[in-house]
């Protein structure tokens, strides 16, 4: 914002001056001098995203922001990948149904085996939201899957859906079926714009560069602090959140 304004409003000559003034006051630490503490390693803290620390791992506390701005979108008939633990807290009263889908058999809370990218086991038009938390990376046609997306909503309804962006591998997916993507805001949305219309998709980024390096090395949200964590830096993006609505009777919120 400060080199925007002085960009718009003053000479280049000046420009220069307060840049070369503004390196005195906001110098960046010299080589040698940052003090890397218990995080020079290279191996992780924790390489279950800091899920076996205790506390709520740094994506998914974004993936609750993203999905906590979006209550209103989130009724009538819901689905849910693995389990309906978001369908039930950000939904509430507003779900009238809730399914829970999965790509293999035998689990115990998935009423639904499903493969997206095939669309197989799943109806045309048959839910109002599809809440689609970091599972794309997992699927190797990802196209099919974001049109079986667009197909299985009604008109008006509403997928939201979370990528990451900045993160380690999840092994334990990567060798049951595979783990392929990384996405940017730019590319998650020309995936989806493809398929419901640009002017039907957005896409919100979270995180920042120290947010993203705990994340990495295996630290969870609480040991963050609010300010730190809940600061967004679009160079750094940990997790985005993509709100695609089918074209039909839309509904506000």
């Amino acid at each position: 914002m400060f080199r925007r304004l002085v960009r718009a409003l003053l000479p280049e000559t000046l420009r220069r001056r307060i840049f070369r003034a503004r390196r005195w006051f906001v110098r960046l630490p010299g080589l040698g001098e940052l003090r890397f503490a218990t995080l020079r390693r290279v191996r992780p803290v924790s390489r279950a995203f800091g899920t076996d620390r205790g506390g709520l791992s740094i994506d998914r506390h974004y993936i609750e922001q993203f999905l906590a701005g979006r209550g209103s979108d989130i009724h009538s008939h819901v689905l849910e990948i693995g389990d309906n633990c978001y369908t039930t807290a950000f939904g509430g009263h507003q779900v009238l149904a809730s399914d829970v889908a999965h790509v293999e058999e035998g689990h115990e809370e998935a009423n639904l085996v499903v493969d997206l990218a095939s669309g197989r086991g799943l109806l045309p038009e048959a839910y109002d939201c599809v809440i689609l938390t970091q599972t794309l990376q997992f699927i190797w046609h990802i196209h099919a899957a974001v049109r079986t997306l667009h197909c299985i909503l009604k008109p008006g309804g509403v997928a939201l859906v979370t990528l990451p962006g900045i993160s380690q591998i999840s092994r334990y997916d990567s060798e049951r079926w595979g783990e392929y993507w990384r996405f940017t805001n730019l590319g998650a949305e020309k995936l989806f714009a493809e398929v419901f219309g640009a002017e039907r998709v957005s896409v919100k980024t979270y995180g920042n560069v120290l947010s993203a390096a705990a994340f990495l090395y295996g630290l969870t949200s609480d040991e963050l602090r609010p300010r730190e964590i809940d600061d967004r830096d679009p160079d750094y993006q940990v997790i985005l959140g993509v709100r695609a609505q089918k074209a039909g009777a839309d509904r506000t919120g």
